[in-house]
């Protein structure tokens, strides 16, 4: 099995000076603005955030040094399931819960190998723990969505359906 799509991934448009899309009725042509050049400065995700933070609480605690480890199963899991070996993923992501359990409510990365792993349940219990950490995560509603739909059809997916805050 190859998967090949980026799922979580943001990806950046802009447009070179090259672009065959120079008219004006090009959407991003008007608007965009370099990063580096925004009013508004970027937002450290809550996924890249986690990480760092457990990583401080450890050193000022004297926790334990497992974060790291569990940090490096994450990436290693990831790139397990971009090489197509899903199942493997899976293995590094429980690792790193088991090096480190704060990890759990934040792995939608497990939830999509799961998923691919046609373990429904699993996966929709790892986007119900994700949404409760962000309720603002449209996304982990929709994989949510999709687990349950396998599990338990159409019709009762809607009714379990998390909704977003925003």
């Amino acid at each position: 099995m190859s998967i090949i799509h980026n799922l979580k991934t943001p990806s950046l448009l802009s447009p070179s000076l090259s672009s065959p899309h120079t008219s004006s009725s090009f959407p991003l042509q008007s608007s965009f603005k370099p990063p580096i050049f925004s009013s508004n400065p970027p937002l450290l995700s809550r996924r890249l955030f986690l990480p760092s933070v457990s990583g401080i609480w450890d050193a000022l605690t004297g926790g334990n040094n497992n974060t790291n480890e569990a940090v490096l199963a994450i990436r290693r899991g990831m790139s397990l399931f971009r090489q197509g070996d899903v199942l493997g993923s899976v293995v590094e992501f429980d690792r790193a819960i088991q090096l480190d359990p704060r990890q759990k409510a934040y792995l939608w990365q497990r939830g999509l190998s799961l998923y691919y792993l046609d373990r429904f349940e699993e996966g929709a219990e790892q986007f119900r723990l994700d949404v409760a950490q962000n309720p603002n995560d449209t996304e982990e509603s929709i994989w949510c969505y999709l687990c349950e739909a396998q599990l338990y059809g159409v019709d009762e997916a809607k009714k379990r359906y998390l909704e977003a805050r925003h």
